[in-house]
């Protein structure tokens, strides 16, 4: 009633002894026997017969087991379970056992033959064993059958050291096999002894009591499931599965045996090991392990002998030692969903259908399952680079459902973790999409000329390099220059030439970077360039990704003609990963001949009502999220005394009424005696809450419209003119108080505010402590350092919890994004780290859920709440 194996018995005949009537393939093909003449032919069926036949079995049993599908023949029926499972084991098969079959020189088509054989075996309704059999010695059968697998992989693959061969099947096969040998509970404990007496007698025979997946999802709780063990009150449905060992479906649990002895320090500072039952390690991760806590027990459990034997990997080069972290991680993260109460066939389901990190399904790379960083890189000292998580929102990990607490010893992890895969907002930059032509600023040679970096090369330049001299050179030529200077002549350890070497490895150019070829680097943007407008599209899609960022907000100035014909008479298409920001400069400067010519070169007259409706017809166009100004270092605007032309607009320099206020800015500049240094040098951002282009223009316009103003203050324009944008400064001191006294004005208009001077951040917090209406944003410009990021994160933090947005890039260069969000994910991660320490020191308590929803509002969901805020 069995269907025979191609090779039932293979018998190895060195010497030629056997009959020659047994030689025949029709002989050996009747009875299931293959004679093997060699003892490589003989090594070559045993590794088919483990790899293939053993190996996938142990694959699959542990997951039908605790998905209390009892013997392996149900493989045969309909139901997607099944078919899921199966779907599983070829994916297995096509993308781990036959490619590591292969390294050890068997032929594909003998692989292949060997499969299908036992596939149909597998598949037959009348062929079967029970599941729960074969689970016996699952941990020690890991290694037997399945480590063999991992090791061919690792050390026969041509892989590059960013391409694991090792991918989530297999990763899914190791995970099942420990979830199996958990215990329901940490039985070893003293206090579990007297709570649990059938369970704490059954361990001293060596016997454990797990439970099954559908016991969980049905709402029982690992306590009843261990006391209905203990009470056996469904004595009628318990099966005895093996010797001494049985289930029972209806009460959820199981028993089985485990024998892999651990050697384990019982800290990484203890100085001596002991030895530790591998499942009285797992017992204490049931109730609150999340990947990383998992990650000292799997790792001690794939190396031991006993259980996956991957020990031999460790001698061998920095390659395969970390193709082997990654699996560790792999196996860590899913075996942690599995003990929180995600049920496997949920996983498997979650890969097959492509879902969260899968993007390959089940042939997915195990480096998508990391969750977090390593403990030793878990600070700001590197880039924190966007990665998704994988741990869905619907995972029993996030405590949302079951109030899973995070342990102390998890939260930089975790909080690592969260940051690194939080798609973020960023709210103000000055990029523009690729359909703008030569104003998407993008490539090698824009990131070396940004002026950060001319600004720092003019420091130490020839005297014989002029800025004159230098802005006449070529785009490339300027760059050429300053990446001599700045990355071959000295070390790029300021935070811009860092942003280029972070921004170039992000996009993959390593090796090109470590060479310092700039030609190469060179040559790999041309192969975007080269396509024209696809190409320069397939970029900005490429940045987007790996800097993860969900959009971007433009800086769009309809007073710049090079700009304003984009928009108009046709407004370019460009994807939902832009969107626009109305820049309205020239009204807050009082700059009346940008403004006159503005609005005649439109068609409008240049009363203060026709001001208006240029920016209504403008927000008809652009859809902006919000207004927005970068305020001059000497603004202020005069009154109109009621006149509704431009006439009387000027630039007048300091409002002297606003300098009697208190916190005003008084000569902290020092340019007092400077000859020859305008009167205007010395005078701080100074708002004339007066204006009639304020009163009457702008704010009616936000308030009808129900937009925000978002303001940048205390920059210095032209420090340096010769130095063009790289000129620009930065004010001492930049007055908040006319912020404050416009929250106080205009209560129905948000306002979104950055400050340029380090000195001017503690004010602003406590401003934001006092008015609804404002929302600081980022650390802008000279404050986009790692230190600084830090101090101010901090501070925003202690003063505000989660009601800002804690940074915005800024970015001029597309490019940019990679490096200004990894840098600062890392500085954030690190800042909230330490804050959910210091709560948990003080008794609070956080389920994963809940970090994952601070952190994203603090990288775009506390922009997004206060936006939609409408305050009219």
């Amino acid at each position: 009633c069995e269907p025979l194996p191609m090779k039932a018995l293979v018998i190895c005949d060195e010497g030629r002894d056997l009959p020659k009537w047994m030689e025949s393939e029709d002989v050996q093909k009747e009875f299931g026997v293959k004679i093997r003449h060699s003892a490589k032919e003989l090594a070559s069926d045993i590794v088919l017969k483990l790899r293939i036949a053993n190996g996938t079995h142990t694959a699959v049993a542990h997951v039908m087991a605790l998905s209390s599908l009892l013997n392996t023949d149900s493989l045969s029926n309909s139901p997607s379970s099944n078919r899921l499972l199966l779907t599983y084991l070829d994916t297995l098969f096509q993308t781990q056992i036959l490619p590591a079959s292969t390294i050890e020189g068997i032929t594909p088509e003998e692989i292949l033959a060997t499969w299908q054989d036992w596939r149909q075996r597998l598949i037959h309704p009348h062929f079967g064993l029970s599941t729960f059999f074969i689970t016996q010695n699952g941990a020690a059968k890991g290694g037997i059958r399945l480590g063999p697998t991992v090791k061919s992989l690792v050390r026969g693959s041509s892989c590059p050291r960013n391409k694991n061969p090792l991918n989530v099947s297999l990763a899914f096969a190791m995970a099942a096999i420990l979830r199996f040998v958990t215990p329901i509970a940490d039985c070893f404990s003293k206090s579990a002894i007297g709570q649990y007496p059938a369970i704490s007698e059954k361990m001293q025979s060596g016997i454990y009591v797990g439970w099954l997946d559908d016991s969980l999802a049905s709402g029982k709780s690992r306590d009843s499931i261990a006391n209905s063990h203990s009470m056996e009150s469904s004595a009628q449905d318990t099966v005895n599965y093996a010797d001494g060992l049985r289930y029972n479906l209806s009460e959820g649990w199981y028993e089985f045996r485990c024998d892999c002895p651990i050697k384990w320090k019982s800290s990484p500072s203890a100085q001596s090991e002991v030895e530790v039952p591998l499942q009285e390690l797992l017992s204490k991760l049931v109730r609150s392990g999340q990947p990383c806590s998992c990650g000292r027990v799997v790792r001690s459990y794939l190396l031991h002998p006993q259980g996956g034997d991957l020990g031999s990997l460790l001698d061998e080069d920095e390659k395969i030692a970390g193709f082997l972290d990654e699996f560790v991680c792999a196996v860590s993260t899913l075996y942690a969903r599995m003990v929180s109460g995600d049920k496997g066939l949920d996983l498997l389901q979650e890969m097959t259908e492509e879902k969260h990190v899968y993007k390959n399904g089940l042939a997915t790379s195990c480096i998508v399952l990391m969750d977090g960083v390593a403990s030793t890189k878990q600070n700001d000292l590197q880039p924190l680079r966007y990665r998704l998580c994988p741990i869905p929102y619907s995972s029993n990990l996030m405590g949302s459902i079951n109030n899973r607490k995070v342990n102390e010893s998890d939260i930089r992890s975790i909080v690592f973790s969260e940051v690194s895969s939080a798609h973020v907002i960023d709210l103000h930059t000055h990029l523009l999409p690729p359909s703008h032509g030569a104003l998407c600023l993008w490539g090698i040679d824009e990131l070396l000329t940004y002026h950060y970096l001319v600004a720092e090369y003019f420091m130490t330049a020839p005297a014989d390099v002029t800025p004159q001299g230098f802005y006449a050179m070529s785009k490339k030529d300027q760059a050429d220059l300053i990446w001599d200077a700045l990355f071959v002549k000295r070390s790029p350890i300021s935070e811009a030439t860092r942003g280029v070497i972070t921004t170039l490895v992000g996009l993959g150019l390593d090796s090109h970077v470590k060479n310092c070829d700039l030609q190469a680097i060179r040559e790999f943007y041309d192969s975007f360039r080269n396509d024209g407008l696809s190409g320069a599209e397939r970029f900005c899609e490429l940045v987007y990704q790996v800097s993860g960022v969900r959009y971007a907000v433009m800086t769009n100035i309809p007073f710049d003609s090079n700009e304003s014909r984009h928009w108009r008479p046709k407004k370019k298409e460009y994807p939902d990963t832009f969107k626009s920001a109305l820049r309205v400069d020239p009204l807050l400067a009082g700059d009346k001949e940008t403004i006159e010519t503005a609005l005649k070169s439109a068609g409008y007259g240049t009363t203060l009502a026709d001001a208006r409706q240029y920016l209504h017809d403008w927000c008809d166009t652009m859809k902006p999220e919000y207004m927005m100004a970068s305020t001059p270092h000497d603004f202020s605007l005069s009154p109109l005394e009621g006149r509704g032309t431009l006439a009387g607009v000027k630039k007048s320099g300091i409002d002297e009424k606003a300098m009697q206020s208190p916190f005003a800015f008084t000569d902290l500049t020092g340019n007092k005696d400077c000859e020859g240094c305008e009167e205007t040098d010395d005078m701080p951002s100074v708002i004339n809450e007066s204006s009639n282009f304020l009163t009457q223009v702008l704010m009616p316009v936000c308030e009808e419209r129900d937009l925000p103003l978002a303001l940048k203050i205390g920059a210095h324009r032209g420090v340096n003119p010769e130095l063009r944008t790289a000129g620009d400064g930065i004010v001492a001191f930049a007055d908040t108080e006319s912020l404050s006294r416009l929250c106080a004005r205009f209560p129905k208009v948000r306002f979104l505010a950055t400050f340029l001077s380090r000195v001017n951040q503690h004010e602003a917090c406590v401003l934001a402590n006092k008015w609804r209406n404002l929302h600081l944003y980022g650390c802008w410009w000279y404050c986009n350092n790692p230190s600084i990021i830090h101090e101010i994160t901090s501070m925003r933090v202690e003063m505000l919890g989660t009601a800002f947005t804690s940074q915005h890039s800024d970015a001029r260069v597309m490019d940019q994004l990679i490096y200004k969000w990894s840098h600062s994910r890392a500085v954030i991660a690190d800042v909230l780290a330490k804050e959910y320490e210091k709560v948990l020191n003080s008794g609070w308590s956080f389920t994963r859920a809940e970090i994952r929803r601070d952190v994203r509002r603090l990288l775009g969901g506390s922009y997004e709440e206060f936006m939609k805020k409408s305050l009219t």
